[in-house]
């Protein structure tokens, strides 16, 4: 029997050895204090402001090749998502509601002293990334998601689709308030195939709270019974790129059908075949040539 865990964060084969492990010592580390949580930020370049949000299990150096590319233009910053890594963790399932996320985000463009941002986001990363674009247009200069659909096609598909209700038990088993005492920080990395990048990920899963990363589940996943939503959300407004890895299997593909359909004006959809939920990693090159080249235009 798999485990949807495992099948959650596998790995498809990064670069080994990874040459820019080293950019840790290239950033700058930054915080941004939103209504008193301290939200960690690393910072590459000079530019337009990007700002990169990850996902579970992970942190900031999880963008470290796209943080590389684009800093070459842009002013990058990543976080460390709260609850993670150098970031706070806040207690209570109520401190992780999407409306703390997205505020997260907008304090780290304030904290730039900029009035909008190209907002990237991957998993529960781009989740955020998603409602930012809905909820603050007004600091949304371009989106940019990476295997996460649009949070409204997910809620149709865990009630339609019989496979991505399958694959979702790992977020049912999140949603127990007790789940964090099985949860392995070793494990949490088994999807990180550089062994020194491995070791990095275990350092950051150790600083960080298991209890606060399930707390995303808790508070925002749908729980079942589920039911397919009714009327759509407000439409983004901005221009938005979303990227998936084809081998995903906790967000399945079938979840992109009918996202174009959410996007005001300027959707592009990127698929990358053999690459997983991982995708910036996994096709690392492909990713920020994928971004640059969108960005560009």
């Amino acid at each position: 029997m798999s485990d949807p865990l495992l099948d959650l964060i596998s790995g498809k084969g990064a670069i080994s050895p990874d040459p820019l492990l080293s950019i840790n010592g290239r950033v700058e580390h930054k915080y941004a204090d939103n209504e008193g949580v301290k939200i960690h930020y690393a910072a590459l370049g000079k530019g337009p402001l990007v700002v990169m949000m990850h996902g579970f299990p992970d942190y900031w150096m999880s963008w470290r090749h796209q943080m590389d590319a684009l800093s070459k233009q842009f002013r990058v910053c990543a976080l460390d998502m709260r609850g993670y890594n150098l970031s706070d963790k806040p207690k209570g399932v109520e401190s992780y509601a999407m409306r703390k996320l997205v505020s997260d985000c907008a304090a780290v463009v304030a904290a730039e002293g900029a009035a909008k941002a190209t907002i990237i986001g991957h998993d529960w990363g781009g989740a955020t990334a998603w409602n930012v674009g809905m909820r603050r247009p007004d600091i949304t200069e371009r989106l940019i998601v990476l295997n996460m659909p649009h949070p409204w096609t997910l809620a149709r598909q865990l009630a339609e689709n019989p496979e991505q209700e399958k694959n979702s038990q790992y977020a049912r088993n999140f949603q127990d308030p007790e789940f964090y005492k099985k949860i392995s920080l070793e494990r949490l990395g088994a999807w990180v195939t550089d062994p020194e990048a491995r070791k990095l990920h275990l350092a950051a899963m150790q600083r960080s709270d298991p209890q606060a990363m399930l707390h995303y589940y808790q508070a925002n996943y749908p729980a079942p019974p589920y039911v397919a939503p009714a009327a759509p959300p407000p439409k983004v407004k901005a221009p938005t790129l979303l990227i998936h890895g084809m081998e995903d299997k906790a967000l399945l593909s079938e979840g992109l059908n009918g996202v174009w359909d959410l996007v005001e004006q300027d959707f592009t959809l990127a698929t990358i075949p053999g690459a997983g939920h991982f995708v910036q990693q996994d096709a690392a090159e492909a990713v920020s040539r994928t971004i640059l080249a969108w960005l560009n235009r």
